[in-house]
Protein backbone atom coordinates (compact mmCIF):
# COMPACT_ATOMS: atom_id res chain seq x y z
CA UNK A 1 0.00 0.00 0.00
CA UNK A 2 1.48 3.35 -0.38
CA UNK A 3 1.50 6.18 1.84
CA UNK A 4 -2.33 7.99 2.65
CA UNK A 5 -2.15 11.24 4.34
CA UNK A 6 -6.02 10.02 5.67
CA UNK A 7 -4.94 6.40 6.82
CA UNK A 8 -7.45 4.92 5.17
CA UNK A 9 -5.98 3.05 1.86
CA UNK A 10 -2.58 2.81 3.64
CA UNK A 11 -0.71 4.36 6.26
CA UNK A 12 0.00 7.75 6.79
CA UNK A 13 3.86 9.18 6.75
CA UNK A 14 3.83 8.67 10.78
CA UNK A 15 2.95 5.23 10.71
CA UNK A 16 4.44 4.48 7.75
CA UNK A 17 8.32 5.47 9.57
CA UNK A 18 6.49 2.74 13.24
CA UNK A 19 7.17 -0.20 14.06
CA UNK A 20 4.03 -1.73 12.62
CA UNK A 21 5.00 -1.16 8.71
CA UNK A 22 8.06 -2.33 7.05
CA UNK A 23 8.99 -0.81 3.37
CA UNK A 24 8.46 -3.33 0.56
CA UNK A 25 9.86 -1.20 -2.08
CA UNK A 26 10.07 2.84 -3.00
CA UNK A 27 6.40 4.08 -1.31
CA UNK A 28 4.92 0.90 -0.85
CA UNK A 29 4.45 -0.28 2.38
CA UNK A 30 3.01 -3.89 4.44
CA UNK A 31 1.91 -4.24 8.20
CA UNK A 32 5.23 -6.03 10.02
CA UNK A 33 2.54 -8.54 11.15
CA UNK A 34 3.20 -10.42 7.33
CA UNK A 35 5.47 -12.17 6.94
CA UNK A 36 8.64 -11.45 3.88
CA UNK A 37 9.41 -15.31 5.02
CA UNK A 38 6.49 -16.72 2.24
CA UNK A 39 8.42 -16.87 -0.70
CA UNK A 40 4.83 -15.89 -2.67
CA UNK A 41 4.23 -12.83 -0.92
CA UNK A 42 8.51 -11.62 -1.55
CA UNK A 43 7.61 -12.02 -5.09
CA UNK A 44 4.67 -10.39 -4.97
CA UNK A 45 6.23 -7.57 -2.71
CA UNK A 46 8.99 -7.04 -5.34
CA UNK A 47 6.75 -7.84 -8.42
CA UNK A 48 4.58 -3.73 -7.38
CA UNK A 49 8.08 -2.44 -8.43
CA UNK A 50 6.79 -2.75 -12.22
CA UNK A 51 5.02 0.01 -13.42
CA UNK A 52 4.69 0.68 -17.31
CA UNK A 53 7.15 -2.02 -18.87
CA UNK A 54 9.51 -5.25 -17.03
CA UNK A 55 8.22 -8.13 -15.12
CA UNK A 56 9.57 -11.13 -13.14
CA UNK A 57 11.19 -13.05 -14.57
CA UNK A 58 13.30 -16.39 -13.56
CA UNK A 59 12.56 -18.57 -10.67
CA UNK A 60 10.09 -16.08 -8.85
CA UNK A 61 7.86 -15.87 -12.15
CA UNK A 62 8.22 -20.11 -12.09
CA UNK A 63 6.82 -20.10 -8.54
CA UNK A 64 4.19 -17.86 -9.36
CA UNK A 65 2.84 -19.52 -11.67
CA UNK A 66 2.85 -22.99 -9.95
CA UNK A 67 5.98 -24.66 -10.11
CA UNK A 68 6.34 -25.33 -6.22
CA UNK A 69 9.77 -26.77 -6.55
CA UNK A 70 11.39 -22.75 -7.15
CA UNK A 71 11.39 -22.12 -3.81
CA UNK A 72 13.28 -19.05 -3.90
CA UNK A 73 16.35 -20.36 -1.69
CA UNK A 74 19.74 -21.27 -2.79
CA UNK A 75 23.03 -23.20 -0.48
CA UNK A 76 20.95 -25.78 0.10
CA UNK A 77 17.94 -23.25 1.40
CA UNK A 78 20.48 -21.52 3.42
CA UNK A 79 20.93 -18.58 1.02
CA UNK A 80 18.02 -16.56 0.23
CA UNK A 81 17.66 -15.38 -3.33
CA UNK A 82 16.84 -12.17 -5.04
CA UNK A 83 13.51 -11.65 -6.78
CA UNK A 84 14.48 -11.60 -10.84
CA UNK A 85 12.68 -8.50 -12.96
CA UNK A 86 13.35 -8.06 -16.74
CA UNK A 87 13.61 -4.56 -16.82
CA UNK A 88 15.23 -3.64 -20.07
CA UNK A 89 16.08 0.22 -20.22
CA UNK A 90 13.86 1.10 -17.18
CA UNK A 91 16.02 2.09 -14.35
CA UNK A 92 15.36 1.14 -10.54
CA UNK A 93 17.72 1.88 -7.90
CA UNK A 94 19.62 -1.07 -6.98
CA UNK A 95 18.52 -3.24 -3.72
CA UNK A 96 19.26 -6.38 -2.16
CA UNK A 97 16.08 -7.80 -2.70
CA UNK A 98 15.57 -7.89 -6.60
CA UNK A 99 18.39 -8.93 -9.43
CA UNK A 100 18.14 -6.49 -12.23
CA UNK A 101 18.56 -7.44 -15.59
CA UNK A 102 18.32 -4.79 -18.41
CA UNK A 103 17.44 -7.76 -21.31
CA UNK A 104 14.74 -7.04 -24.48
CA UNK A 105 11.52 -8.32 -23.49
CA UNK A 106 9.04 -8.40 -25.81
CA UNK A 107 5.23 -7.63 -24.68
CA UNK A 108 3.75 -10.46 -25.93
CA UNK A 109 6.39 -11.91 -23.59
CA UNK A 110 5.08 -10.90 -20.28
CA UNK A 111 1.53 -11.19 -18.48
CA UNK A 112 -0.44 -10.00 -15.78
CA UNK A 113 -1.11 -12.38 -13.43
CA UNK A 114 -2.48 -12.24 -9.74
CA UNK A 115 -1.45 -8.69 -9.47
CA UNK A 116 1.69 -7.96 -10.95
CA UNK A 117 3.71 -8.34 -14.51
CA UNK A 118 4.96 -11.72 -14.70
CA UNK A 119 7.03 -13.19 -17.25
CA UNK A 120 5.85 -16.46 -19.37
CA UNK A 121 6.40 -19.83 -18.89
CA UNK A 122 8.78 -19.79 -21.60
CA UNK A 123 10.93 -16.93 -20.91
CA UNK A 124 11.34 -16.96 -16.96
CA UNK A 125 12.60 -20.85 -18.04
CA UNK A 126 14.77 -19.63 -20.53
CA UNK A 127 16.17 -16.74 -18.07
CA UNK A 128 16.68 -19.54 -15.10
CA UNK A 129 18.67 -21.79 -17.27
CA UNK A 130 20.89 -19.15 -19.36
CA UNK A 131 21.70 -17.46 -16.03
CA UNK A 132 22.38 -20.69 -13.75
CA UNK A 133 25.19 -21.18 -12.13
CA UNK A 134 26.15 -24.41 -13.73
CA UNK A 135 25.00 -27.43 -15.86
CA UNK A 136 23.28 -29.51 -13.07
CA UNK A 137 21.69 -26.43 -12.27
CA UNK A 138 20.24 -25.71 -15.51
CA UNK A 139 19.02 -29.03 -15.74
CA UNK A 140 17.14 -29.60 -12.24
CA UNK A 141 15.21 -25.73 -14.01
CA UNK A 142 14.37 -27.59 -16.53
CA UNK A 143 13.14 -30.36 -15.03
CA UNK A 144 10.82 -28.87 -12.26
CA UNK A 145 9.44 -27.00 -14.75
CA UNK A 146 8.13 -29.88 -16.00
CA UNK A 147 7.26 -31.48 -13.23
CA UNK A 148 5.08 -28.18 -12.55
CA UNK A 149 3.76 -29.12 -15.59
CA UNK A 150 4.63 -25.84 -16.97
CA UNK A 151 6.33 -26.64 -20.41
CA UNK A 152 8.00 -29.53 -21.76
CA UNK A 153 11.77 -30.29 -22.76
CA UNK A 154 10.71 -31.11 -26.36
CA UNK A 155 8.40 -27.56 -26.42
CA UNK A 156 11.65 -25.61 -24.63
CA UNK A 157 13.86 -26.72 -26.66
CA UNK A 158 11.91 -25.53 -29.90
CA UNK A 159 11.38 -21.93 -28.19
CA UNK A 160 15.40 -22.05 -27.25
CA UNK A 161 15.98 -22.44 -31.09
CA UNK A 162 14.11 -19.39 -32.19
CA UNK A 163 17.28 -17.46 -30.11
CA UNK A 164 20.10 -18.41 -31.01
CA UNK A 165 22.03 -15.67 -30.26
CA UNK A 166 20.95 -15.20 -26.70
CA UNK A 167 23.55 -15.04 -23.78
CA UNK A 168 23.77 -18.01 -22.54
CA UNK A 169 22.21 -20.16 -25.05
CA UNK A 170 24.89 -23.13 -25.62
CA UNK A 171 24.32 -23.67 -21.32
CA UNK A 172 20.62 -24.29 -22.16
CA UNK A 173 21.37 -26.57 -24.86
CA UNK A 174 23.49 -28.75 -23.13
CA UNK A 175 20.97 -28.89 -20.35
CA UNK A 176 18.22 -29.77 -22.54
CA UNK A 177 20.14 -32.51 -24.03
CA UNK A 178 19.96 -33.98 -20.41
CA UNK A 179 17.03 -32.70 -18.90
CA UNK A 180 13.45 -35.13 -18.65
CA UNK A 181 9.81 -34.31 -18.44
CA UNK A 182 9.18 -37.02 -15.82
CA UNK A 183 11.78 -35.90 -12.84
CA UNK A 184 9.68 -35.21 -9.38
CA UNK A 185 11.98 -33.45 -7.32
CA UNK A 186 15.61 -31.64 -7.65
CA UNK A 187 17.49 -34.48 -5.75
CA UNK A 188 16.07 -37.10 -8.16
CA UNK A 189 17.03 -35.14 -11.40
CA UNK A 190 20.56 -34.56 -9.31
CA UNK A 191 20.77 -38.29 -8.48
CA UNK A 192 19.85 -39.05 -12.42
CA UNK A 193 22.87 -36.34 -13.68
CA UNK A 194 25.31 -38.32 -11.15
CA UNK A 195 24.13 -41.71 -13.08
CA UNK A 196 24.24 -40.20 -16.21
CA UNK A 197 27.61 -37.62 -16.34
CA UNK A 198 29.35 -39.07 -13.87
CA UNK A 199 28.81 -42.93 -13.81
CA UNK A 200 28.62 -42.85 -17.62
CA UNK A 201 25.46 -45.31 -17.79
CA UNK A 202 22.56 -44.96 -20.52
CA UNK A 203 19.87 -42.40 -19.28
CA UNK A 204 17.35 -43.88 -16.84
CA UNK A 205 13.59 -44.30 -17.33
CA UNK A 206 12.07 -41.68 -14.59
CA UNK A 207 9.09 -42.79 -12.33
CA UNK A 208 7.54 -45.29 -14.69
CA UNK A 209 5.19 -48.16 -13.34
CA UNK A 210 6.74 -51.56 -13.26
CA UNK A 211 4.19 -54.55 -12.81
CA UNK A 212 4.60 -57.82 -11.79
CA UNK A 213 3.51 -60.38 -15.01
CA UNK A 214 0.38 -60.57 -13.33
CA UNK A 215 -0.55 -57.01 -13.44
CA UNK A 216 0.58 -55.85 -9.66
CA UNK A 217 2.18 -52.21 -9.12
CA UNK A 218 5.53 -53.13 -8.03
CA UNK A 219 6.33 -49.19 -7.80
CA UNK A 220 7.30 -46.32 -9.62
CA UNK A 221 11.43 -45.98 -9.40
CA UNK A 222 12.96 -42.58 -9.41
CA UNK A 223 15.56 -44.20 -11.86
CA UNK A 224 14.94 -47.39 -13.67
CA UNK A 225 17.52 -49.80 -16.39
CA UNK A 226 15.19 -52.04 -17.96
CA UNK A 227 18.05 -53.44 -19.74
CA UNK A 228 20.05 -54.35 -16.43
CA UNK A 229 16.94 -54.67 -14.33
CA UNK A 230 18.55 -51.97 -11.81
CA UNK A 231 16.02 -49.61 -9.95
CA UNK A 232 17.63 -46.47 -8.39
CA UNK A 233 15.68 -44.71 -5.15
CA UNK A 234 15.88 -41.19 -3.80
CA UNK A 235 14.79 -41.12 0.22
CA UNK A 236 14.49 -37.59 1.64
CA UNK A 237 13.62 -37.00 4.93
CA UNK A 238 10.19 -37.54 4.88
CA UNK A 239 11.36 -41.25 4.21
CA UNK A 240 12.45 -41.70 7.76
CA UNK A 241 8.75 -41.45 8.71
CA UNK A 242 8.25 -44.77 10.48
CA UNK A 243 5.30 -45.81 8.46
CA UNK A 244 7.02 -44.40 5.57
CA UNK A 245 10.23 -46.38 5.70
CA UNK A 246 7.97 -49.32 6.32
CA UNK A 247 6.71 -48.87 2.87
CA UNK A 248 10.04 -48.40 1.17
CA UNK A 249 11.50 -51.69 2.89
CA UNK A 250 8.15 -53.68 1.32
CA UNK A 251 8.82 -51.70 -1.89
CA UNK A 252 12.72 -53.04 -2.31
CA UNK A 253 11.57 -56.55 -1.12
CA UNK A 254 9.15 -56.31 -4.01
CA UNK A 255 11.66 -55.25 -6.68
CA UNK A 256 13.82 -58.08 -5.11
CA UNK A 257 11.33 -60.68 -5.64
CA UNK A 258 11.34 -59.94 -8.91
CA UNK A 259 14.73 -60.53 -10.14
CA UNK A 260 15.66 -56.46 -9.51
CA UNK A 261 18.56 -55.08 -7.91
CA UNK A 262 18.16 -52.01 -5.82
CA UNK A 263 20.16 -49.51 -4.24
CA UNK A 264 19.26 -46.19 -2.29
CA UNK A 265 20.35 -42.61 -2.06
CA UNK A 266 19.81 -40.51 1.03
CA UNK A 267 20.16 -36.81 1.26
CA UNK A 268 23.62 -36.32 2.03
CA UNK A 269 24.87 -38.61 -0.28
CA UNK A 270 24.37 -36.51 -3.39
CA UNK A 271 27.20 -34.31 -1.90
CA UNK A 272 29.65 -37.34 -2.51
CA UNK A 273 29.29 -38.01 -6.12
CA UNK A 274 32.21 -40.52 -6.07
CA UNK A 275 30.11 -42.42 -3.28
CA UNK A 276 27.05 -42.43 -4.88
CA UNK A 277 28.85 -43.46 -8.81
CA UNK A 278 30.05 -46.55 -6.56
CA UNK A 279 26.38 -47.26 -4.76
CA UNK A 280 25.23 -47.36 -9.09
CA UNK A 281 28.03 -49.34 -10.82
CA UNK A 282 28.08 -52.20 -7.28
CA UNK A 283 24.28 -52.48 -7.75
CA UNK A 284 24.81 -52.80 -11.85
CA UNK A 285 27.11 -55.54 -11.60
CA UNK A 286 25.30 -57.65 -9.68
CA UNK A 287 22.13 -56.95 -11.69
CA UNK A 288 20.90 -60.00 -13.78
CA UNK A 289 20.58 -58.04 -17.41
CA UNK A 290 17.51 -60.99 -17.71
CA UNK A 291 16.64 -60.94 -21.59
CA UNK A 292 12.87 -60.33 -21.76
CA UNK A 293 11.82 -63.69 -22.36
CA UNK A 294 12.88 -64.14 -18.97
CA UNK A 295 12.04 -60.92 -17.00
CA UNK A 296 9.82 -61.37 -13.96
CA UNK A 297 8.37 -57.79 -14.61
CA UNK A 298 7.05 -55.54 -17.22
CA UNK A 299 6.60 -52.02 -17.91
CA UNK A 300 3.59 -53.27 -20.17
CA UNK A 301 0.67 -51.69 -17.80
CA UNK A 302 -1.91 -54.23 -17.15
CA UNK A 303 -5.58 -53.89 -18.88
CA UNK A 304 -7.02 -51.93 -15.51
CA UNK A 305 -4.59 -49.54 -15.48
CA UNK A 306 -5.88 -45.90 -16.24
CA UNK A 307 -4.25 -44.34 -19.05
CA UNK A 308 -2.71 -41.09 -18.23
CA UNK A 309 -1.33 -38.31 -20.30
CA UNK A 310 1.93 -37.34 -21.30
CA UNK A 311 3.31 -34.37 -20.30
CA UNK A 312 3.51 -33.24 -24.43
CA UNK A 313 -0.02 -34.24 -24.96
CA UNK A 314 -1.26 -32.68 -21.80
CA UNK A 315 -0.18 -29.57 -22.69
CA UNK A 316 -1.35 -29.97 -26.70
CA UNK A 317 -4.54 -30.97 -25.13
CA UNK A 318 -5.20 -28.14 -22.88
CA UNK A 319 -4.30 -25.56 -25.76
CA UNK A 320 -0.88 -24.60 -24.04
CA UNK A 321 1.95 -25.95 -26.35
CA UNK A 322 1.40 -23.34 -29.22
CA UNK A 323 1.59 -20.49 -26.43
CA UNK A 324 4.99 -22.13 -25.41
CA UNK A 325 6.86 -22.11 -28.31
CA UNK A 326 6.55 -18.61 -29.42
CA UNK A 327 9.07 -15.61 -29.00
Amino acid sequence: MPIDPTGVTGPTKRQASGPRFRQTSAGLYVPTSVSSEVVEQRILEQGQRIRSYGAVTGWAALRWRGATFFDGTGRGGTQTLPVPLVLGRTRLQPDPRIQISEAQLERSERTFSGGIWCATVQRALFDAMRHAPNLRAAVVCMDMAAAGRLISVGLMAQYVALRPAWTGVPLVRQALVLASNDSLSPQETRMRLIWVIDAGLTTPLCNQPVFSLDGQLLGYPDLFDPEAGEVGEYDGADHKDGKRHQRDVAREARYRDHGLEYFTVVGGDIRDRDLVVKRMVSTRQRARFDPPDRRRWTLEPPPWWPKVDDLDTYLLRTGQAPLLVRC
